[in-house]
């Protein structure tokens, strides 16, 4: 993967998590508890069907999000 790619991916990847973020606050969910037991579990359950949020974490490679998130904690850029 090329580093443009990977960018491209990056920025794909936050936006849609932003967006399913904000469909589970809108469905009255906490995002950060949804989004942790998905991770934990892969159970598609812990998403909502809102907004096609499920779908859109469907697509989202889990251990590449995890590296992204822990990345970014740490205020490292990712390589």
């Amino acid at each position: 993967m090329t580093d443009n790619n990977q960018y491209t991916d990056l920025k794909k990847m936050h936006t849609d998590l932003l967006e399913i973020y904000e469909a589970l606050c809108e469905k009255g969910y906490d995002p950060t508890k949804q989004i942790a037991g998905y991770i934990l579990s892969e159970d598609p359950v812990y998403i909502t069907d809102w907004k096609n949020a499920r779908g859109k974490i469907s697509h989202i490679n889990r251990d590449d999000l995890l590296n992204a998130l822990i990345n970014s904690y740490l205020g490292i850029e990712s390589k």
